[in-house]
């Protein structure tokens, strides 16, 4: 593994050790757990764990959550790992070294399912062999969003962040009702590079497209809203 970098997340709640030249785990991550809805309790999994920074953030905001992440790079799954031991979350949250291929004793039905799955597409791969493991989806994105749906309880919830520029891929696969998209503007008046996209299983509420999450404003600080969520922990309330 090449050299470990260690980050602050949620105003140094959470430190997270990533890998220096690999995936590494930012803004969207924690926006990503944000997005995960609340409950009194229940099993949670995440699709591509990285390092584990969005299922540590998540736990931390909803502590009686138990979360599974999954990794395809049993490196990674070890360090989240340690990360979550470092964060002494090791007895609410786990992580196991595979990815659309499950084990048999993690096909369950989960109270929600969330995933940051590979976002690049052809003719997009990184340079370096790491990265390109984490980002590039060698065209099976619908893989990660028919197992995390797959996954998911009847009433639950799949929630994914994805480039906004493959927001109709995503919607082609998925179901054609329980859909809520939630831009993020980089700025405002400019166009959304990301969405995220959340599925209540089941649900027969037609597809619904939200105002979304200005990030930063004109002088390139976080916007209030981001701002809550990147460093004070707060949730982003889908429904």
């Amino acid at each position: 593994m090449s050299e470990i970098t260690e980050d602050r997340f949620l105003n140094g709640r959470i430190t997270i050790r990533q890998t220096a030249d690999g995936f590494r785990s930012g803004l969207d991550a924690v926006i990503l757990a944000a997005a995960v809805p609340s409950g009194e309790e229940g099993e949670v999994m995440e699709l591509g764990a990285g390092a584990g920074a969005a299922s540590l953030c998540l736990a931390a905001r909803v502590q009686p959550y138990r979360v599974t992440g999954i990794e395809i790079d049993a490196a990674l799954a070890e360090l989240a790992d340690a990360n979550a031991r470092a964060n002494g979350m090791d007895t609410r949250v786990r992580f196991v070294a595979d990815a659309l291929h499950l084990p048999q004793s993690l096909k369950l039905d989960f109270a929600h399912v969330f995933s940051n799955p590979p976002f690049h597409g052809e003719g997009m791969a990184a340079p370096d062999a790491s990265r390109r493991r984490a980002l590039q989806d060698d065209g099976r994105l619908a893989d990660w969003l028919e197992t995390g749906v797959k996954r998911t309880i009847s009433g639950g919830t799949f929630t994914t962040i994805i480039r906004a520029d493959r927001l109709g891929e995503a919607l082609a696969v998925l179901p054609d009702t329980g859909i809520i998209v939630f831009p993020l503007w980089p700025r405002a008046g400019e166009p959304a590079k990301r969405v995220i996209l959340q599925l209540r299983k089941g649900s027969g509420a037609p597809l619904a497209i939200l105002p979304g999450l200005v990030l930063h404003n004109a002088d390139g600080r976080f916007t209030p809203g981001a701002d809550a969520i990147l460093r004070d922990g707060a949730s982003l309330a889908l429904r």
